[in-house]
């Protein structure tokens, strides 16, 4: 089982072709259908099965893509922390963030934090909340910009900011707001702002028209074009609420507030906690931390990492004895 043949394996997974994976890896088309091939020989299970003139994973290949790409993301993460141990200023910084954060919030402290560290490579991908989780999942990114992660995702909040959603609209809009008439204009499926619309709607008991408009962008400049009402981030506004163009709706309940999390995967390097370390200069919070418990009788006391969000909440790691 070699490196080469698992990336082999989670280009195939990505990209849904032989063809697909060999233009990802820049090989040919058979080197793919042979790498495949050795891998499941290795393994004794099937990983891709024909359907019409190609070939798409098995039930078992799909499963052991997800592994393969969680270790490789794993190897990659490692190698460029052990990098950045020796010189964080040569490090690099892999961010993603959900759409409105990273339309509003992380290109003016991305750019101060270049100014102050210009020799770390940035990277930034802008997705749906969903997908920015699963990079998490994947080892695939260093730190991630959104709403507190769900249940199930080994993360680490090391910094907030407060947001707020409002229920936002062009002055004309507002002042002929109807529960019953007003359109609402929502993300596209997947994204967690429209979750929270819907899950608001629900909550007045209303159920208004709706129009899909795709995207944080095309739903604020539908507002603007007087489509109807948006609920969106304060943030993603503050310009248009401070030259008029949009006003601010009061309904039931809102603003809500929905505050920002920088996160973290299991392990982060030290060019991670050099733009952490940004994020509080930039008036971020740091997590509110429990103090640690009284040393037990006879004894050192437990060690501790920080605390870990598991199951929807803040939870801390079961205690250590001794150790450094």
């Amino acid at each position: 089982m070699t490196e080469s043949r698992l990336r082999t394996l989670v280009a195939l997974a990505a990209t849904g072709s032989v063809r697909g994976a060999a233009s990802r890896l820049t090989v040919t088309e058979s080197a793919v259908s042979a790498s495949i091939g050795a891998l499941a020989r290795e393994l004794g299970v099937p990983l891709v099965e024909p359907v019409g003139r190609g070939l798409r994973l098995t039930a078992s290949g799909a499963v052991y893509a997800r592994y393969a790409r969680q270790v490789l993301g794993l190897l990659d993460e490692g190698a460029a922390a052990a990098v950045q141990e020796l010189d964080p200023e040569r490090g690099r910084l892999r961010l993603a963030a959900v759409t409105t954060a990273g339309e509003h919030l992380l290109p003016a402290l991305l750019a101060e934090f270049r100014r102050g560290h210009p020799r770390v490579a940035l990277a930034l991908e802008v997705a749906p909340s969903a997908q920015v989780w699963d990079l998490v999942s994947a080892h695939e990114v260093d730190l991630v910009i959104a709403g507190r992660p769900p249940s199930g995702v080994e993360a680490e909040v090391v910094a907030t900011k407060p947001n707020e959603l409002v229920v936002a609209a062009a002055p004309s809009v507002a002042e002929a707001f109807d529960w019953a008439s007003t359109p609402w204009l929502l993300r596209e499926q997947g994204s967690a702002t429209r979750t929270r619309v819907e899950t608001y709607l629900k909550s007045q008991h209303v159920a208004p028209p709706r129009l899909v408009l795709g995207s944080n962008g095309a739903v604020v400049a539908g507002a603007v074009a007087e489509l109807g009402c948006a609920l969106v981030s304060r943030d993603a506004i503050a310009e248009l609420l401070g030259d008029g163009r949009l006003v601010t709706v009061p309904t039931p309940g809102t603003p809500l507030l929905r505050p920002w999390h920088a996160v973290t995967g299991a392990y982060s390097g030290a060019s991670t906690s050099l733009f952490v370390g940004h994020l509080h200069a930039s008036g971020w919070r740091p997590p509110v931390t429990a103090p640690p418990p009284d040393p037990p009788t006879g004894g050192r006391a437990p060690r501790r990492s920080g605390p870990r969000l598991g199951s929807g909440g803040v939870d801390w790691p079961v205690a250590v004895e001794g150790g450094p």
